[in-house]
Formats: C-alpha cells, sequence, structure tokens
C-alpha cells in the first residue's frame, strides 16, 4: 500500500501512531485490559506482530513480554530528548511503540505498544 491508500484505510489517529510515530495517551488504549487468546497484527499491512500469551498488564499501555521476532524491526529512537528503541512492523514499516528492559522474565522485555498500531484477531492458527 502506499502513503494515500493508507490515509484513506487509517483514521486520522491511527495514521498519526503508525507512520508518523506517534503515541496514543496513557491508558486510552482498547487492549490495555484486553485478555482474549489470539494474535495482534498491524493495524496496517496485517502482519503478525504479537501472541496473546506474551502479553501481561503494565496499566498505560499493551506490553508483551516477547514479539514474533522475524516481523519487527528494532531501531535506537532519541526523539524528545530520550534514549529508546522504537518498534516497527519488518514488512510496511510503521511505528508501533517501544522495547524497554524492564519486563517480566524470562526475556526481560517490556514491549510497549499503541493498541491504535494493532488489529487483534482470535484466530490464531495463520502463520
Amino acid at each position: 500500500m502506499d502513503e494515500e491508500e493508507l490515509k484513506e484505510k487509517l483514521s486520522e489517529e491511527e495514521y498519526r501512531i503508525l507512520r508518523e510515530s506517534g503515541t496514543e495517551a496513557p491508558g486510552t488504549g482498547e487492549y490495555i485490559d484486553y485478555d482474549e487468546e489470539g494474535i495482534y497484527r498491524c493495524k496496517a499491512c496485517g502482519q503478525k506482530l504479537f501472541q496473546s500469551e506474551d502479553k501481561f498488564s503494565s496499566n498505560k499501555w499493551p506490553s508483551f513480554k516477547d514479539a514474533v521476532m522475524e516481523n519487527i524491526e528494532l531501531q535506537e529512537d532519541q526523539s524528545h530528548g530520550m534514549n529508546r528503541v522504537e518498534v516497527l512492523c519488518s514488512q510496511c514499516g510503521s511505528h508501533l511503540g517501544h522495547v524497554f528492559d524492564d519486563g517480566p522474565q524470562p526475556t526481560g522485555k517490556r514491549y510497549c505498544i499503541n493498541s491504535k498500531a494493532l488489529n487483534f484477531e482470535e484466530d490464531n492458527s495463520d502463520p
């Protein structure tokens, strides 16, 4: 999809988050307390990113202790005067959120992801 198609497909807020590296307000995302079993996909392109079994409660944004590693890219982010690691969809390059080293074991990771960057799918039989 080109940018014009994405602008038509996504809401203004989704486009701002996914394509302009925005962030949704803390505590407002629909998937924060969501506990259904399934998979989370990139809202822009549909690529599988996270599994519900790796999701944990963190109060402000949906958080995961692991990701489908071949489907994400990590990139240094020094915006807003902070030194962080940005999480991107490897297929379409969309901004998903950030990853931190303060998550639960065994990974110790906290993938802090915007709800508006995700679509949830109950059927996790798709690779």
